[in-house]
């Protein structure tokens, strides 16, 4: 095994994070602002790309590097080492509502791809890179463009999927239709393309967009009930406009009740 082989337990329901156990000189890899803790003895260094590769001089650090830019990632990652000789924990953090999937890279032939904002922390080992698209469908209209991220090694990894998850297993030829931005992840043999939802009615006024995602296997496909692009959404929605304006949810008043209702901290 090339990568850290680590131990990990999942806390929580909705806003869950992840500990890693890390025995002496293991090494687990994280994303920017996924830190959540850690116990006295661990060293947290600063690395460009994921840093799997470590012979690979400065010109491959500065590809693997450039492979996050295309991701819309940045630059460097973080890597947490048990530099002690007992066993120590560090933890990661969702960052917004929804579960931790643990994927394991040995059950998938060492591949696993992803939507690029998936990727939550993996062993030291795993490499995080780029998967383009070869299908010009599937890049101008499946809501993640060109590029997904690739996971790849043999150790574990770890992924964020916003909402409630579903876990569909795909036989060969079978196929299933996904909302793009409910796409989280699918292991390497998944043929995954797009689809027009078709109709005039259903374009102009279904308000589901104008593509499916089409999935055939065989393979794992892992889809999300809330990706945060419509969380936000929702978000936004419900945010008061300029004025003052809001919903008013929960009060047959409205804006009045607002006034009555004792919380006007905002």
């Amino acid at each position: 095994m090339t990568s850290h082989e680590i131990d990990y337990r999942i806390y929580g329901e909705e806003m869950q994070f992840v500990e890693i156990e890390l025995d002496p000189e293991e090494g687990v890899v994280a994303e920017a602002g996924s830190f959540m803790m850690m116990d006295d003895g661990i060293k947290m260094e600063t690395i460009f790309g994921d840093g799997s590769q470590k012979d690979s001089g400065f010109l491959g650090k500065i590809l693997g590097a450039g492979k996050r830019i295309l991701t819309g990632e940045s630059l460097f990652m973080t890597a947490f080492y048990n530099d002690l000789t007992g066993k120590r924990n560090v933890s990661f953090a969702s960052p917004y509502p929804g579960k931790i999937i643990p994927i394991d890279l040995t059950e998938f032939n060492g591949k696993f791809i992803c939507q690029k904002d998936a990727f939550l922390c993996a062993a030291k080992g795993v490499s995080v890179g780029i998967e383009f698209s070869k299908k010009l469908g599937r890049g101008l209209f499946g809501g993640e463009g060109f590029i997904m991220q690739k996971l790849e090694g043999d150790g574990m990894a770890f992924i964020h999927a916003g909402g409630t998850m579903a876990k569909k297993v795909l036989q060969a030829g079978e196929t299933m239709k996904v909302d793009t931005g409910c796409l989280v992840g699918f292991t390497q043999g998944v043929d995954y393309d797009i689809e027009f939802v078709g109709g005039i009615k259903n374009t102009v006024f279904g308000g589901e967009g104008l593509f499916f995602a089409k999935l055939q296997g065989p393979g794992t496909v892992y889809i999300q009930s809330l990706p945060f692009s419509r969380l936000a959404g929702r978000v936004l929605a419900s945010a008061p406009r300029s004025g003052g304006n809001s919903k008013g949810e929960g009060s047959i008043l409205g804006g009045l009740g607002d006034l009555l209702d004792g919380d006007n901290r905002f």
